[in-house]
């Protein structure tokens, strides 16, 4: 189907960062589906970096569940990595804010089907998991600590979504899928504010670092819940309840990640 009604996104996409040389990956992302609820700006505060702080919206921050198709990643602007460079991901984050304005996110956990991945970044402290992670059709609901089926969704479009399955009996399993509205274009400001994200925070060897990266304008649309089953977000943390308040689909974009810098009060 041709995506349609996105053309004024840019009008209102803040202008993306320049990086600096040299950069750090060239990467594309597939099939992104977005799901948020608000969550206390207290809770949030406690997952924070040192320097950092919640950035918020409407009086609330946001906790965020995404999944996507990581697509012929590759280090600098070599060629794309074979097979480990193409994976499925899910992760769960948060958004923060420098005080000087930088806004980007905070990963709680991002789930990923290849090892030697997960090794490699968990190396570097970003906290990945190693897990079962598909491309979901649609399926009938399973049982899980928080479970929401929309019955009346449109089946005009076909169901997105991702299944996440971490090993060992008591781990923390997720699933879900979307409907994406490709006729209804998301450029509201809160869709624009969760989705518009130049950098991730984290703690680097005691300090805090900001990983910059710079990407078009993701073309949103709007997107009904099919399914959802999720114990990802309260494995990291943080208690949500009912159905998200914003859900979203992106066909995609090509990112690229700079050089790390490190903030003042971190280091």
């Amino acid at each position: 189907m041709t995506l349609t009604g996105n053309l004024n996104a840019a009008a209102v996409w803040p202008r993306p960062p320049e990086l600096t040389v040299p950069v750090f990956s060239d990467q594309r992302w597939l099939d992104a589906v977005f799901l948020h609820w608000r969550v206390p700006e207290a809770v949030a505060a406690t997952f924070m970096p040192e320097g950092v702080r919640p950035d918020m919206f409407d009086g609330s921050s946001w906790v965020g569940l995404i999944g996507f198709r990581m697509v012929q990643a590759g280090l600098g602007h070599g060629p794309a990595i074979p097979y480990l460079g193409s994976f499925n991901e899910v992760n769960v984050r948060l958004y923060s804010r420098e005080p000087n304005g930088t806004r980007g996110v905070v990963f709680l956990t991002l789930d990923a089907n290849r090892l030697l991945v997960v090794l490699a970044t968990r190396a570097a402290r970003i906290p990945y998991v190693w897990s079962h992670v598909r491309q979901q059709p649609p399926f009938p609901g399973r049982g899980g600590q928080r479970q929401h089926v929309n019955s009346a969704a449109s089946t005009s479009e076909s169901p997105v979504g991702y299944s996440v399955r971490r090993f060992g009996s008591t781990a923390a399993h997720s699933s879900f899928t979307v409907i994406p509205k490709l006729h209804d274009a998301a450029v509201d400001p809160l869709s624009i504010f969760l989705t518009a994200r130049f950098g991730m925070h984290g703690r680097f060897h005691g300090k805090t670092a900001c990983i910059p990266n710079t990407h078009s304008p993701w073309p949103l649309f709007a997107a009904t819940v099919h399914h959802l089953s999720d114990e990802l977000i309260g494995a990291a943390g943080i208690n949500v309840s009912g159905a998200p308040e914003s859900v979203l689909y992106s066909p995609g974009v090509r990112t690229r990640f700079g050089r790390p810098r490190l903030l003042g009060t971190g280091g």
